[in-house]
């Protein structure tokens, strides 16, 4: 299965500017279908970037986050040609990780 995560890093020096796109319902569990029926819950619980082995960024998320999730934020440190890890986990047990190469 191909990772329903995103992930661009560049570095201009002494700073890493990341952006993500990751593909997840985040049904939050109080939205109804065409029948009128509840959406179960199923949302990421916490979204995790690490770089050098050290989270760099952390989110702790509820049913409250959009679809398809766009996150951007930048780091001090990281360098051309290093790894940025992302992973998720869901309230339903789903992981998914990925990898990027900083530009």
């Amino acid at each position: 299965m191909a990772s329903s995560i995103r992930v661009r890093a560049t570095s201009n020096g002494d700073t890493t500017e990341v952006q993500a796109l990751i593909q997840h319902p985040m049904d939050s569990g109080f939205v109804k279908d065409a029948k009128g029926e509840i959406i179960p819950p199923h949302f990421i619980q916490v979204l995790t970037f690490e770089y050098d082995g050290k989270p760099v960024f952390v989110a702790d998320w509820g049913g409250g986050v959009s679809k398809d999730p766009y996150v951007k934020f930048a780091f001090k440190g990281g360098k051309k040609g290093d790894d940025l890890k992302v992973s998720w986990v869901d309230n339903k047990g789903a992981t998914d990780t990925a990898t990027a190469k900083i530009q």
